[in-house]
């Protein structure tokens, strides 16, 4: 785990893990001729959400959460199940999803101090993929895992045992030398406040997870948790559900049958044992997640709000002020 550092000296310590860039250090990306609004501006092609978490802070300061970003490439050398994953993902993302993220990080270089990402930077496992995480997460992003990230072929190899922690074991050590954090648990503070990536991309967390946030919790810190699913609550699952089903077909008021991750999430019992005890931790001031590709907010306890932000590949990000 790290120690409190300064902005200042956050770069200098890129070989230690983190969850938060300083924008400081951004660069200038020019802006893309070729777009239809590089007349206009090009922030105008972006979606910024805004919310404050009040905490009483010495040194306010903003942060930039994004997550879904959903890159899609592949070398031409790749195999052929990488260039079928290329053409088809890349068309049901648009073909923008790194124009998107360059446009989030020239815009959080003018207006935030700090970036997450909360998972799915890339859609599937490709040589080139993990290059462009080397890319971004290597000189400009820190952030947690999603569950794209684990993803060796899609659909094309999907996995006989189910998606579990033994199906995420079979790459760790792949993405272990990719991503330039531990992919498990890690974390940072920044002006006081200690900001947590967890890796829940099944929707659970392990007693070891457990076992570590709760170390961090006696350092006395306000916590902000960061993850790619979020933790359900039935205004979110509504939400999502809207989005993802056939929306007119579910009754507003009706009661939430939990299913998939939700119900994971009640019936695992290390899962909703850590959920319960979050639930009562006075440190815990807010939840970043995304996973779901829409904008949703929820309070998920007395002193804590749920952040869940839409795909950055719709060029959707919200900006958090910690006051």
């Amino acid at each position: 785990m790290e120690n409190q550092i300064s902005r200042r000296s956050f770069m200098k310590r890129l070989a230690a893990v983190g969850v938060l860039l300083s924008t400081a250090s951004l660069p200038t990306f020019a802006k893309d001729k070729t777009s239809a609004f590089s007349k206009r501006g090009c922030f105008e092609r972006l979606s910024v959400g805004y919310a404050t978490i009040h905490i009483g802070l010495q040194k306010p300061f903003s942060i930039m959460h994004i997550s879904d970003t959903h890159l899609s490439e592949a070398y031409p050398y790749e195999n052929e199940k990488k260039q079928t994953l290329k053409n088809s993902r890349t068309m049901t993302f648009g073909g923008r999803q790194e124009e998107a993220l360059r446009d989030s990080l020239q815009w959080a270089k003018s207006h935030v101090d700090y970036i997450v990402h909360t998972g799915d930077l890339i859609d599937w496992q490709s040589e080139e993929n993990f290059d462009l995480v080397k890319k971004y997460f290597g000189t400009n992003i820190f952030g947690t895992m999603g569950n794209h990230e684990f993803s060796s072929d899609m659909w094309l190899s999907e996995p006989k045992e189910g998606f579990t922690e033994a199906y995420k074991e079979q790459s760790h050590d792949v993405l272990s030398k990719v991503f330039p954090f531990d992919i498990s648990f890690h974390s940072q503070v920044v002006n006081g406040v200690n900001f947590i990536g967890l890796d829940d991309v099944y929707g659970t967390v392990t007693r070891r997870q457990t076992e570590l946030f709760k170390k961090e919790i006696k350092r006395g810190l306000p916590i902000i948790l960061c993850m790619h699913v979020p933790f359900y609550t039935d205004d979110i699952w509504r939400a999502t559900q809207r989005y993802w089903g056939n929306g007119k077909k579910q009754i507003l008021g009706e009661k939430i049958k939990p299913v998939d991750d939700y119900l994971k999430q009640q019936t695992d019992s290390t899962t909703k044992e850590f959920i319960d005890y979050l639930k009562q931790e006075p440190l815990l001031k807010g939840i970043l997640a995304g996973h779901e590709h829409i904008n949703v907010q929820d309070k998920f306890s007395e002193t804590a709000t749920q952040y869940v932000v839409g795909g950055n590949f719709f060029f959707c990000a919200q900006e958090i002020m910690f006051i």
